[in-house]
């Protein structure tokens, strides 16, 4: 009787371990099964992109099948154009590329905002004299080569009472390195990393916020594929979107911890200075998205107003062509 039972424990045990290596060789097949798929960053990695790092690092994409690959960023060549060129899958970029791409026929589209809200201006020294908007007529700013930054400097101005008037030089330096070494008299900049730089590092100045000053709320950061993509490859771009905005939601409530993920993933000695880091994760934490609001969701209002301003008067697009929020989970 007990050599019998004996018996019967031994034949579960190893039922048991078998299950558990066919289990485990599925698990290694489709992991090595897993889809390449290629993310173009805007720019250095940031926290802008702290959920994409989080979703890395808690296994998220593999758990959606996707092999993520963060492509080198390159200042010679913008997130769109690798985009449209299908050098990537998808990309991070700006509403202006989507609607500048657009309006050239090579469109973009916007599968999900990373901030739901415009928290950009334009950031100048207090000593330097500049109080208001208009003030800066006739100033030098440092810029990054965007067509659209002229005419929307411009109205900021001329709505704050002035011309619009002043000198574009392309930065071949930091935005902040060039305003603290006054080769420059202002830039447009993020409230969420280089104003909280200029505050962490106790720099005086004055920051005039767009939206401030006649300029359309709209999403600062977006997600964007090729409308071809989205006909050829829905399902993919619904697993990468589902593990993305787990790694965003995740974010928003951990701040320190995220902060600390991204530091910890991206390449090494990206962040020389972690305590930057930190205070910016929990500014961003906050403005990812408004409260009880899901990440990355988009809407018509965001995706007219400001487009529209930026767009000539001559040009004709279809504002819901830019956007969708349908590979959100």
């Amino acid at each position: 009787m007990k050599k019998n039972r004996l018996l019967a424990i031994l034949l579960i045990s190893f039922t048991a371990f078998v299950a558990i290596k066919i289990i485990s060789n599925k698990v290694v097949t489709q992991s090595s099964k897993s889809t390449p798929f290629k993310l173009a960053f805007d720019w250095t990695p940031n926290t802008n992109h702290t959920g994409v790092y989080v979703a890395l690092a808690k296994n998220w994409y593999r758990e959606q099948g996707l092999d993520l690959k963060i492509l080198p960023y390159s200042p010679n060549v913008s997130s769109s154009v690798l985009v449209t060129s299908e050098k990537a899958d998808a990309g991070i970029s700006f509403i202006e590329d989507v609607v500048g791409e657009t309006a050239k026929n090579n469109p973009i589209v916007s599968i999900g905002a990373i901030l739901q809200h415009n928290t950009s201006g334009l950031i100048v020294l207090k000593d330097s004299g500049i109080n208001r908007p208009r003030d800066l007529d006739g100033k030098i700013y440092g810029g990054y080569g965007s067509p659209f930054e002229n005419p929307i400097i411009s109205q900021i101005i001329k709505k704050d009472g002035g011309i619009g008037n002043f000198k574009n030089v392309v930065l071949d330096i930091g935005a902040m390195q060039a305003l603290e070494s006054k080769r420059i008299d202002f830039v447009w900049v993020f409230s969420g990393w280089e104003v909280v730089q200029a505050r962490f590092d106790g720099l005086k100045f004055n920051f005039f916020p767009l939206t401030q000053y006649g300029i359309p709320d709209s999403p600062t950061v977006v997600f964007v594929v090729t409308p071809n993509k989205i006909k050829s490859s829905p399902k993919l771009l619904k697993k990468f979107m589902t593990a993305t905005a787990q790694g965003y939601e995740y974010a928003r409530l951990f701040p320190k911890e995220s902060a600390q993920i991204l530091i910890s993933t991206a390449p090494k000695d990206t962040f020389p200075n972690p305590k930057l880091v930190f205070a910016s994760q929990d500014f961003m934490s906050k403005n990812y998205a408004d409260k009880k609001r899901q990440w990355g969701i988009q809407d018509i209002k965001s995706w007219t107003g400001y487009p529209q301003f930026i767009l000539n008067s001559k040009t004709v697009i279809d504002f819901n062509s830019l956007f969708t929020n349908k590979f959100l989970p």
